[in-house]
């Protein structure tokens, strides 16, 4: 079991309750497998989605938090809790999103988290050396920030609920406000968080921070914002930093141009594979889409070679490393689904079956579940996006 070192690699979480905060054992960490209804009941509007059920029961708490129990500090995440709410959406279970954004407006966001009052949400919490639980790092991750902008506004058009309109509205400014950039001779550009990325002329940034859908639907719910043209700039960080078709984790911007990152350098590994998935998400219609996926066409030619994802790849020198674990198979699922890659695919269905099978005495593995709802969901026709960055669930049609 892979425990991630950063940001990206820690767990989801999210909820409604501040119920660990005075937790000192792994017994109180209750999970939410009767706590929450089963998507598919009578009533729901949508088909039973087993994977999704797994996802619940095994990391996601009674309360909302999305939690990574292969972690000492049984860590919750932003992203977590982000991701967490965009399945929730998927599968219409609007009572476990209330609960995944209750936690985190609770906990991550210490109750600054309303309209007229929006704080980002911290972006990770955990347990403290002293056994208590809180928050371990008071910085804001902008990828979750975004993906959970982008839940709220979905879920107020999807459920017809303007509260969660303004609430995402209000969290998209705060991004624009204090998670972006302006970058001398390129313009707006989303920083990995608020604090700590800009230093000394170089300007650290993330390529899987920056998913086209997501910030397609911003651009369409605020157009005066910067999210358009941070769409054609993440396009041009993707095509500049990836001369071999392989994404790095990490790149930077330094004396007008993309460089190799300065700290983490050129390897691109289980931030990256997010891009490829990002990529295979975006509606066929969208202008960048094509260009997007051809700019990363470099992993589907190594797995044509070998049969399987590398689990790290030079982006300037294409040399590659050791096997991708099941949830590089969930990312990849609909990046060769939207390269008409049938063998590909195949064997990425393959893999992902295993998805669908809660194997007693078998933990399952928090990034392994994550990536591989995002892509068994799409390519089993659970959800899409269209040309505007929209969500449209499989539910939509049997609801209407």
């Amino acid at each position: 079991m892979r425990v991630r070192i950063n940001k990206t690699y820690m767990t989801l979480t999210l909820g409604v309750g501040l119920a660990l905060a005075a937790a000192t054992s792994f017994a109180g960490l209750t999970r939410v497998a009767q706590a929450t209804p089963t998507p598919g009941q009578p009533g729901q509007c949508n088909n039973d989605w087993p994977a999704y059920r797994i996802f619940i029961e095994h990391f996601v708490q009674a309360d909302g938090r999305v939690i990574d129990y292969s972690s000492p500090q049984l860590k919750t995440t932003s992203e977590g809790q982000s991701y967490g709410m965009f399945f929730a959406l998927v599968a219409n279970d609007r009572a476990s999103f209330d609960r995944l954004l209750g936690w985190t407006r609770s906990n991550l966001a210490g109750n600054q988290f309303d309209a007229q009052n929006m704080r980002p949400p911290s972006w990770l919490w955990g347990r403290k050396p002293d056994g208590s639980f809180g928050v371990l790092d008071q910085n804001s991750a902008s990828d979750s920030d975004l993906w959970i902008a982008y839940d709220l506004l979905q879920a107020g058009r999807l459920w017809h609920d303007a509260s969660y309109t303004q609430l995402g509205r209000a969290l998209a400014a705060q991004i624009a406000r204090e998670e972006t950039t302006t970058l001398p001779g390129l313009g707006p550009m989303l920083l990995p968080g608020p604090q700590g990325f800009a230093n000394g002329g170089v300007t650290r940034l993330n390529p899987s921070y920056l998913p086209l859908p997501v910030l397609r639907a911003l651009a369409k719910e605020m157009p005066g914002g910067p999210w358009a043209r941070l769409a054609d700039n993440a396009y041009k960080l993707i095509k500049t930093t990836s001369p071999l078709g392989f994404t790095p984790d990490w790149a930077a911007w330094q004396n007008g141009q993309f460089v190799v990152d300065p700290k983490e350098g050129d390897t691109g590994s289980y931030d990256a594979i997010r891009v490829y998935l990002w990529a295979g998400l975006a509606s066929s219609a969208d202008p960048l889409a094509k260009p997007w996926l051809a700019a990363v066409g470099g992993m589907r030619a190594k797995v044509a070679q070998t049969g399987i994802p590398p689990e790290k790849v030079s982006s300037t020198t294409g040399t590659a490393s050791g096997e991708g674990p099941l949830s590089y198979w969930g990312a990849l699922a609909p990046y060769f689904k939207a390269l008409g890659d049938e063998r590909g695919l195949g064997l990425a269905r393959t893999h992902l079956a295993a998805l669908d099978t809660d194997v007693p005495g078998r933990e399952p593995v928090y990034y392994d579940r994550v990536l591989g709802l995002f892509g068994t969901g799409f390519i089993d026709g659970r959800y899409r996006f269209d040309e505007a960055g929209r969500l449209v669930p499989s539910w939509r049609n049997a609801c209407d």
